[in-house]
């Protein structure tokens, strides 16, 4: 992986916590302060970021399988949390994001089954095979829009992008990106999607400390805990 500059002081585990952090005023700010917009405009770096994440924890994980299974247990989990947290119920209407990225990944898997490698000498993907690929990659965003699941297409196409990019400059692969997230919402408070770029900018192209475990566990353990002081503050 390619780092921008010296000033890349980032590393993988970072970035996560800086999408977490930005993933709680998000959620918040939408439960208990609907008023302060910038915490929504706080919130908006976390999905950029985790698209990033997912691609790069992809490229670089030694067991695919494990990690296209470990997102599906914990979409399974983090579902009834999510539910109750934003509808105070069980609601078919509108699924997690770690769905989402369960079909991203999926997604990518297809691409790579079907489109294969790039070429060693030109590092570009033959255009047939890239094709096909790219088609299970718009079925599994086309599912994500059916199934509801959290930013749908977006997440999945965002995902992609961050991976299909990732042996292009780091300047370049960000900017599309984000750009892509930046571009699809404008209005209001979506318009924080951009600052996505300056972490991304500053990623110095290393996993860190890991934590592979701690993103799993939190998504679904804070929205409950969010979930518990909803319903003590209306009892």
């Amino acid at each position: 992986m390619k780092t921008t500059s010296r000033v890349s002081i980032l590393d993988g585990t970072a970035l996560k916590l800086i999408a977490m952090v930005s993933m709680v005023f998000d959620h918040v700010g939408d439960l208990f302060f609907p008023e302060q917009v910038w915490m929504r405009a706080v919130g908006r770096l976390a999905m950029p970021v985790f698209s990033f994440c997912i691609a790069e924890g992809y490229a670089h994980t030694r067991n695919r399988k494990r990690y296209l299974l470990r997102m599906g247990v914990f979409a399974l989990i983090s579902e009834l949390p999510f539910d109750l947290a934003f509808s105070g119920r069980i609601d078919w209407g509108h699924q997690n994001i770690m769905l989402s990225f369960l079909l991203a990944i999926l997604g990518l898997w297809l691409f790579d089954v079907l489109g294969g490698e790039p070429a060693e000498e030109s590092e570009r993907y033959r255009a047939g095979k890239t094709a096909l690929g790219a088609l299970a990659v718009v079925a599994m965003a086309s599912l994500a829009f059916l199934l509801r699941a959290d930013y749908t297409v977006f997440a999945v196409i965002a995902v992609f992008l961050f991976y299909v990019l990732r042996r292009k400059h780091p300047l370049v692969r960000n900017a599309v990106g984000v750009g892509f997230l930046a571009l699809i919402r404008t209005l209001g408070y979506y318009a924080a999607t951009g600052l996505s770029f300056i972490p991304l900018a500053l990623y110095n192209g290393k996993k860190g400390r890991g934590l592979k475990w701690l993103f799993y566990v939190f998504y679904p353990g804070h929205l409950l805990l969010l979930y518990l002081i909803r319903q003590l503050a209306v009892s």
